[in-house]
């Protein structure tokens, strides 16, 4: 009703994965005028100038609502993106006024807790502080974008408790000594743990990564395709420590059977009435060729919220398989402090960092062997063009290596597979992309620009990889980003 046309989710990890997810699989309505229509959600997860930059530029800060995201409240990327649209919307709507065009998602007590209710936020949502962030999917971290875009939140409710029914243990002794279901009212409490949805992913996915099979290669119906970025989080975070863990692998481009080694396990999530014509030809040609499919039917859309409730039960009992905590992250702490030490260095000494290639990839590749994996870390700005040259660079080393790819965009992945490129299996080759910035952006009230806090956090994240050991490199492309992949690319061909 106050014309808002524009909502932007400031956010990082578990805060802004399960939005984009539902950002990218349903779209938003077209906003048709004052008082019709939903806005546009829009998620920005980056510290890079580029991508700030252009997100301020496809908004009207003074229709838009800013949704502070951050489980702790202390997450420094979305705070410093707060005080950024704060002056902006400020210098339109005036000082007084700005609060109003700014929410927040966040757990009671904490720091953005106390900003909301100081800076005048139109509204705090205040969460469940025992919900992990990458658990918080069907949270009002989830639900309260979904609301926004005009999402069925009783629909989505409805299809997340139905899995939830279906995941019930219920009279587990009961039904091993008397071979008949436990005594729940109103639920249908399956027979066997092979017939719980979750307990059976879980544990396909656990015992297949114990026998070797650890990439778990997620392919989906193109109108759900997105869903594997919030995956990739909940597995990689969850599972990736103390040197075991599920590598998660997602948005690959589909190859052929003899690309593929025997450390896959592919996990198929199809959409009835989607375009899976050439998406089915490749899983039955992989399946075929001995590689163990699962495949996840989805009726429609709405069923993503019910392999969210999958999924994360299936990560739980995962992690049990394992024998790993699911439930925490204990090397996602090291790149923040790198970080903040590359940052004190430049509030002491005034001098901006200087990234710089070392290594070659090349060298990197030189060094693959069968249950390896290449992990592509792109402080560059996300855009259809970029996604493009990074398939092509993953298609290529799957055809001359014949090892899975992952790729994250920095400093997004530090949040989500960050901890197992650290924590997990010493597999990884990791290759760090980082480029020039053009135009950089001031932040106010920091002594440091977007451009200098993305690159020491490129920086940290290298370091705090390289002081454990991990074949790490690093290219830095000057200029075109693009033309920058392309170029490695061609190296390798």
């Amino acid at each position: 009703g106050d014309g808002f046309r524009h909502v932007v989710l400031l956010g990082m990890g578990g805060s802004s994965l399960g939005p984009e997810v539902l950002r990218q699989t349903f779209g938003t309505p077209a906003f048709a005028g004052e008082t019709e229509g939903y806005p546009e959600l829009i998620v920005l997860d980056s510290t890079i100038p580029a991508r700030v930059k252009s997100v301020t530029d496809a908004v009207d800060p003074a229709r838009a609502l800013f949704l502070v995201s951050s489980k702790s409240g202390t997450t420094n990327e979305p705070n410093v993106l707060y005080l950024y649209f704060r002056r902006i919307v400020e210098e339109l709507v005036g000082a007084e006024q700005a609060g109003r065009n700014f929410a927040a998602v966040t757990d009671k007590g904490t720091a953005l807790h106390a900003l909301g209710k100081s800076d005048g936020f139109r509204r705090l949502f205040v969460n469940p502080s025992d919900i992990g962030g990458r658990y918080s999917a069907l949270s009002y971290f989830g639900l309260g974008p979904a609301a926004l875009m005009g999402l069925d939140v009783g629909g989505i409710l409805d299809r997340a408790e139905g899995m939830r029914e279906n995941t019930l243990p219920g009279n587990i002794e009961g039904r091993i000594l008397r071979g008949r279901a436990g005594q729940i009212p109103g639920h249908q409490v399956m027979s066997s743990v092979a017939e719980n949805p979750g307990a059976w992913l879980g544990a396909v996915l656990g015992c297949m990564a114990e026998s070797g099979r650890d990439k778990a290669t997620l392919v989906a119906s193109p109108s759900v395709r997105s869903f594997g970025l919030w995956v990739e989080q909940l597995l990689a975070e969850s599972t990736g420590k103390e040197g075991t863990g599920i590598i998660p692998v997602s948005g690959e481009p589909l190859s052929s059977p003899e690309c593929y080694g025997d450390d896959r396990l592919f996990v198929y999530l199809r959409l009835d009435g989607d375009d899976n014509s050439s998406t089915d030809a490749g899983m039955d040609a992989i399946g075929m060729s001995g590689q163990p499919v699962v495949w996840l039917g989805l009726r429609d859309e709405y069923d993503v919220f019910a392999e969210m409730y999958r999924w994360e039960f299936a990560t739980a009992v995962a992690g049990s398989v394992l024998g790993i905590h699911p439930f925490d992250q204990p090397d996602v702490q090291s790149a923040k402090d790198m970080t903040d030490r590359v940052l004190d260095r430049v509030q002491t000494t005034g001098e901006r960092p200087v990234v710089e290639g070392s290594g070659s990839l090349g060298e990197l590749l030189a060094q693959a062997s069968p249950g390896g994996y290449l992990a592509v870390m792109a402080y560059v700005e996300e855009t259809p063009e970029i996604d493009a040259a990074l398939d092509e660079l993953r298609r290529e080393v799957m055809r001359q290596y014949g090892i899975a790819t992952t790729v994250g965009y920095g400093p997004r992945f530090l949040h989500s597979t960050g901890q197992l490129h650290k924590g997990g299996p010493a597999s990884a080759l990791l290759l760090q992309i980082t480029a020039d910035h053009i135009n950089d952006l001031e932040i106010p009230g920091r002594e440091y620009s977007f451009g200098v806090l993305a690159d020491a956090q490129a920086m940290g994240d290298f370091e705090a990889l390289a002081t454990r050991g991990l074949r790490v490199a690093r290219a830095h492309l000057a200029g075109d980003a693009e033309a920058g992949i392309r170029g490695l690319v061609g190296q390798l061909q």
